[in-house]
């Protein structure tokens, strides 16, 4: 099959790797505008040839595109101004609702179809591409009734070539769960950076870091280029998101200054829950025509 990735970083350069393995791209053309990222990606063999954009999209069975969502807010109308009637078009955007919006008039809406793989790591770039990024992870597919049902089922055999699971929600929801499971994170770990970063003796703090601190704080290395956009797109439920965590940071902290000391243990009991949580809950979804079904509930 003929596939175009737009966006040779993290999450194209690891779909290249993973559908070029498992023979379901027969031939990869990509678009890159970085010119290091760019070498990069032939050096590695990510890729057969890079092209300009609307040449990429043409005479292509697939395209996916993997670049930051204002980005693809501009150029996801020109793919689809571009495409013959039978290719396919997708995307890895954490986001979905302005992006969809964004076409839900044109012409080769029903060509598109709007996806989130719940997968990837801090680390950017063709370098940081991995075999198997994706594998037992849950993948959004977001209003697949406005798509073509041609197109919806070779996404669907895409992620399941990537051993992926496929949930499906409109776009709202799925701004508004990702903005509690993905963003909130980031956005805590990039304030907790923040706040360490202030203290003026914290040189020693670094010096002491062991691995609690380093895992809590690794997401605050994530791509401002892709991650900024993520959150002016999502602001409404990522603000949302802010509000319910501060709410618990404030209670714990008054534990804390009241002396508190038995409903401080009775919060980390409580919190000591999301164990048996995350571990008794099965997040395979299957689909279900008649409604979308949500994906993470608290």
């Amino acid at each position: 099959m003929k596939t175009t990735i737009i966006g040779l970083g993290l999450i194209g350069g690891s779909l290249a790797k993973d559908l070029r393995k498992s023979r379901f791209a027969t031939e990869i053309t990509g678009v890159e505008t970085n010119p290091a990222h760019t070498g990069q990606a032939l050096e590695l063999g990510l890729v057969d040839r890079i092209a300009p954009l609307e040449e990429a999209v043409k005479d292509t069975d697939l395209v996916i595109i993997a670049i930051p969502v204002d980005k693809e807010i501009e150029i996801l109308p020109v793919i689809l101004d571009n495409i013959g009637p039978g290719t396919t078009v997708t995307d890895m955007s954490s986001t979905k609702y302005e992006i969809i919006e964004s076409v839900k008039n044109h012409k080769r809406r029903r060509n598109f179809v709007p996806a989130h793989p719940m997968s990837g790591t801090e680390n950017s770039g063709p370098t940081a591409a991995l075999e198997d990024l994706f594998r037992n992870k849950i993948t959004i597919i977001c209003d697949h009734a406005d798509t073509g049902p041609q197109h919806l089922a070779l996404v669907e055999k895409m992620f399941q070539t990537l051993g992926m699971n496929i949930a499906y929600m409109s776009a709202d929801e799925q701004d508004h769960s990702t903005a509690y499971v993905s963003h909130l994170p980031h956005a805590a770990a990039f304030a907790l950076a923040n706040a360490v970063q202030d203290k003026e003796d914290r040189s020693i703090i670094f010096d002491l870091a062991s691995g609690g601190f380093r895992s809590t704080v690794r997401l605050a290395k994530s791509s401002s280029t892709m991650w900024h956009p993520i959150f002016q797109q999502n602001r409404k439920y990522v603000v949302e998101s802010l509000d319910v965590y501060i709410k618990h940071l404030h209670e714990f902290r008054d534990c804390l200054f009241n002396h508190d000391d038995n409903k401080l243990h009775e919060l980390i009991l409580n919190a000591n829950k999301i164990r048996s949580i995350l571990e008794s809950e099965n997040p395979h979804l299957v689909k279900n025509e008649e409604k979308l079904v949500k994906l993470y509930t608290k």
